[in-house]
């Protein structure tokens, strides 16, 4: 777990004298490194289970918790310090806590800041596995959970009852990239007593910062555009000091669904060209929903760049474009959507995002497939969506190798 702030980023020596604060590009490569003794340029990966202390009384008081320092990387780790301490500089966080996985960061999250008896409002369109978690893992412990329309603010006051703890929602959504207004849904929250979570996943710090907004905690699947290659799997949540460091962080050393050095190495190297693939996966993605939404076969496209999607008014306000991730309703079914799908040659079959290689699924069969019937259609998932995570693939090409199927559609 790493604590820092806005004014002290945790950047190398080298720009400690600077006047003004580190601008985003700066932070996402600097951030967070502590040189060895060695004079290391790149971010070393600390591959070891446990530290050696000097003496006895060094360690009591690091186990105490009376002194800074490593004991044992299922909590304490210099590679994921550092990954920590620069995602929390570019969310705008106090502090920042990584996991083995999105999930894990959420489960993390839920088992440090609730208890039986408690209440949490979530958005309909949440990532199948967190709907899960909520509805069937989180119920069982006492933990009630009532599902409303992201993008309607009246139902979300509606359901906050006086043992509502949180409110949590992505935007934008996956897959319809539905978006709520952050500003208004955190003064809901706090008008009602409770923190406001969102999952900055699609966005990304580089496109869109929740804490600025008024949100109470991030939460994020590093395994996604933080990563930017599809190569590892890890979560993180960013918050303050007493949510993120104390509570959060308790669960994470007890419990220990602990990020691994190495892929925090890894999350550290994706981080340092974020802004740059963010900006390239948003230019291919407005131009591909451009195309899809002018194509014979195409029923409707979902993007929020389009200046038909409910709230583009958002774009430039809150989120700074429209993120890489395009999903679209072909003219038909789930045979006509598998068939788009199947008559592709380039782009990957799987339902991860965020890669530089463009990515094609079926949400209703796949990452919303465990959901029921009415649970995907109050969610809005119908047996003709398809959903595409934009690469940086030639954008000629994307269409090439989607025309092919909707050609046949």
């Amino acid at each position: 777990m790493t604590c820092t702030t806005q004014s002290d980023p945790g950047l190398p020596e080298e720009s400690a004298g600077a006047t003004a604060a580190p601008g985003f590009a700066t932070r996402a490569v600097r951030a967070g490194q502590r040189r060895t003794p060695e004079g290391e340029h790149a971010e070393p990966i600390f591959t070891t289970s446990s530290f050696v202390f000097s003496s006895a009384a060094e360690a009591a008081a690091r186990f105490a918790g009376e002194a800074e320092g490593n004991i044992y990387s299922r909590f304490t780790n210099p590679t994921v310090r550092t990954f920590e301490e620069r995602l929390a500089a570019l969310e705008g966080g106090e502090c920042c806590v990584a996991a083995a996985s999105g999930m894990a960061a959420i489960l993390a999250l839920c088992l440090g800041t609730l208890e039986a008896g408690d209440h949490v409002v979530v958005s309909r369109s949440v990532f199948g596995s967190t709907s899960s978690l909520f509805s069937k893992y989180l119920a069982r412990f006492g933990v009630a959970t009532t599902f409303v329309p992201l993008s309607d603010p009246a139902a979300w006051e509606a359901a906050i009852g006086t043992k509502t703890r949180m409110l949590f929602c992505e935007t934008p959504s996956n897959p319809l990239t539905e978006m709520a207004d952050l500003r208004e849904l955190a003064e809901i929250a706090h008008r009602g007593g409770c923190r406001l979570v969102v999952d900055n996943c699609f966005c990304t710090p580089a496109l869109q910062r929740p804490l600025e907004l008024g949100a109470d905690v991030v939460v994020h699947s590093a395994t996604k555009y933080l990563d930017g290659q599809g190569r590892c799997v890890g979560g993180a949540v960013v918050g303050d000091r007493k949510l993120v460091g104390e509570a959060v962080f308790g669960v994470m050393r007890t419990a220990g669904p602990t990020m691994s050095p190495f892929n925090a190495w890894v999350f550290l190297k994706g981080l340092e060209t974020l802004e740059l693939r963010m900006q390239a996966h948003t230019r291919a993605a407005e131009q591909l929903a451009h195309w899809l939404d002018d194509h014979p076969a195409v029923a409707r496209v979902h993007y929020p760049g389009l200046p038909r999607h409910p709230q583009h008014h958002l774009i430039g306000t809150q989120q700074r474009s429209g993120g890489g991730i395009v999903s679209f309703e072909v003219r038909g079914a789930r045979a006509e959507a598998w068939r788009v799908i199947d008559s592709t040659r380039m782009i990957s079959i799987t339902a991860n995002l965020g890669d530089a290689k463009t990515t094609i699924t079926h949400p209703a069969t796949t990452t919303h497939g465990r959901l029921s019937a009415a649970e995907r259609a109050d969610a809005g998932i119908t047996e003709s969506l398809l959903r595409v995570a934009v690469g940086l693939e030639s954008v000629a090409d994307i269409q090439a190798d989607l025309a092919r199927g909707l050609a046949v559609s």
